[in-house]
């Protein structure tokens, strides 16, 4: 299997507003990893979007657009979000009408704002904050979706958000050429619709409000934190935390989907199928399923 083409250019876009995080570590570390296992040509470069409004030009061939704190309403109409969806037009655009596709990836607070700036379903506050680890679950379409197709149905995934996309309008989605992919866990006592986890805005954008790019030892990191703890301990109790801890460890979770979602989106940009290692792997391989009792998020 060969490369479209010997030399890649991917853009970052960093939504983190200069606060602190891993998913910046996580998804460089993923790139130069790709980039060893392949022998790829693969420059990266960042953009801080939100405060240095620094946005690429439609020169790069694969655009990640990262997740990042604060609500994803607030920032309708600001300088910066103007010149991120001047890009995102320019993309679709270049889509429509050039040979050569340019694939965008779209994670939480991105994923986020793109539901609210193309009135894809109502995106709102959660009634209660979700971290932590748990499984989500393929709609049929996520059934059929080439970048699902190394995961099981269902799979586990890092969450972290306050906000929410729900009450979704499929007139917009079906115009836009969208499909949901995901949705959160089934919770039967609790009266509330179930959240969208990813969408298939059009044959080359693609969005999760997870973090596919979360691994353990990052995960390992924050849970270690005395605040972190402290707020776990105090709200589930002792052995909810250690469970939390112990779950990371296991590789049919969080490392999984780490493992093989990005690598399955880059898969398809710059091979335009699966690698050998994510085509070999045998399609909806099922994993144990997930309980309140046993896993915790908050």
């Amino acid at each position: 299997m060969h490369p479209i083409k010997k030399s890649w250019k991917v853009a970052v876009l960093d939504m983190y507003e200069g606060v602190p995080n891993e998913g910046m570590r996580c998804i460089r570390e993923i790139l130069a990893k790709y980039a060893s296992m392949h022998a790829l040509d693969l420059q990266f470069d960042e953009f801080e979007v939100r405060q240095q409004i620094q946005v690429p030009d439609t020169s790069y061939d694969i655009y990640i657009s990262t997740g990042g704190p604060g609500s994803p309403v607030d920032s309708e109409g600001s300088s910066w979000e103007a010149a991120y969806f001047s890009l995102i037009d320019e993309l679709l655009e270049w889509n429509r009408i050039q040979e050569v596709k340019k694939p965008v990836f779209f994670i939480c607070h991105s994923y986020q704002i793109m539901c609210r700036y193309y009135k894809l379903g109502n995106v709102c506050k959660r009634k209660s904050p979700a971290f932590g680890v748990f499984p989500v679950h393929k709609t049929a379409a996520g059934m059929q979706e080439k970048v699902f197709s190394a995961l099981p149905d269902p799979f586990y995934i890092v969450d972290s958000r306050d906000w929410q996309v729900i009450e979704l309008d499929y007139e917009n989605l079906q115009a836009m050429g969208g499909h949901v992919l995901a949705l959160e866990k089934e919770r039967p006592h609790v009266p509330l619709e179930r959240a969208t986890m990813a969408i298939r805005f059009n044959e080359h954008f693609i969005g999760t409000q997870f973090h596919p790019e979360a691994d353990a030892a990052g995960m390992h990191m924050y849970l270690q934190q005395e605040e972190k703890k402290k707020q776990v301990v105090n709200n589930h109790g002792i052995e909810k935390y250690n469970s939390m801890i112990s779950q990371l460890t296991d590789p049919d979770k969080i490392m999984l989907t780490h493992d093989r979602f990005i690598t399955a989106f880059l898969d398809y940009a710059i091979y335009g199928g699966l690698s050998e290692r994510l085509a070999a792997i045998e399609r909806l391989v099922q994993v144990a399923a997930h309980t309140d009792n046993e896993h915790s998020f908050f």
